[in-house]
């Protein structure tokens, strides 16, 4: 039986003895177990039916802890992890041996994060372990970013929901790393490119495509996606009544089933409404969603990037 609630000490007894909490982040919400535990982050891969290949990110309570787990310091990666943390933003690093190769997939490389929650970073301070912690949903389907989602999911699955509420950003972090002197956005998430190029003295390089091997959490070129197929809207084409729409600031006329994310077309308010409107849409009584991208800057990289996984072929 899956309960939820606020009870961080309960959530900590439950990850103590090898469980499974899901927690929020101002992203979404993560299903959590004790990354230095084996046979708990595999309960992870089970629970979500998450293929063994794809590596997990883990979440810690500061800055400071970043060297017990990370086995090297590059320069201005971690410079930049320290102006943004607690925040969207997740760096890969070479791992100590304390970190089991099920939470990387046997690769070399960590992805670490501290995630900007007061529940969840009051739970992480509680504990003497990082928490692994991928999206809190079945694999390939739509994150979550409320407890109420995370229960719908996966209830019977998951020990205990901590709720803290709806997730103010609304998109999964943003993954950098180094790769000879350019740093590497590997996934785009809730901190902006343009944030990174100012804070970076050097070349900034995005991923832009997907890999079926990943060496980053979330670069799956399918994912994300609803259950119902999805199109991308074409200007002046007809669609019949079964037809929902995702629209970016304006509903489009004479359809029934929309979801706006953003009136006032603000970049912030879409991603943090971008999941929900997904869901939403996905319960509707129809046969297919129809999604309008959002313009290509700042949030609207990383919320076109989720949008694009929708529509990708497996």
């Amino acid at each position: 039986m899956t309960e939820v609630g606020k009870d961080i000490q309960k959530a900590k007894a439950i990850l103590e003895a090898g469980g499974l909490v899901a927690i929020p982040t101002e992203t979404v919400y993560g299903l959590a177990a004790n990354a230095l535990n084996p046979k708990a982050v595999a309960k992870i891969f089970e629970a979500k039916n998450r293929p063994s290949f794809d590596p997990l990110i883990i979440h810690i309570s500061t800055f400071a802890e970043l060297y017990k787990y990370t086995s090297q310091s590059l320069g201005q990666l971690t410079e930049i992890a320290n102006k943004f943390w607690p925040g969207p933003l997740t760096v890969l690093l070479p791992k100590r041996d304390i970190i089991p190769d099920v939470v990387t997939s046997g690769l070399e490389r960590v992805a670490v994060r501290v995630p900007q929650h007061e529940l969840t970073l009051s739970l992480l301070s509680s504990i003497d372990f990082p928490l692994a912690a991928p999206s809190a949903n079945p694999f390939g389907y739509v994150s979550p970013t409320t407890a109420q989602h995370v229960y719908d999911q996966l209830a019977g699955k998951v020990d205990y929901i901590l709720d803290g509420g709806p997730c103010q950003v609304g998109v999964e972090s943003t993954i950098i790393g180094i790769e000879v002197a350019d740093l590497v956005v590997y996934r785009k998430g809730g901190l902006a490119i343009e944030d990174l190029e100012r804070n970076f003295e050097g070349k900034v390089r995005v991923n832009d495509f997907s890999a079926s091997n990943p060496s980053a959490p979330g670069m799956l070129k399918k994912h994300y996606s609803p259950d119902k197929q999805v199109l991308v809207y074409k200007e002046g084409e007809s669609y019949d009544k079964e037809t929902a729409f995702l629209r970016f600031s304006s509903p489009i006329s004479g359809y029934s089933y929309q979801f706006v994310l953003s009136e006032s077309a603000d970049l912030a308010e879409a991603a943090a409404r971008l999941f929900q409107g997904l869901r939403a849409l996905d319960q509707m009584p129809v046969k297919t969603i129809v999604i309008e991208f959002v313009p290509e800057v700042g949030l609207g990289r990383a919320i076109n990037d989720r949008l694009r996984r929708t529509i990708a072929e497996e």
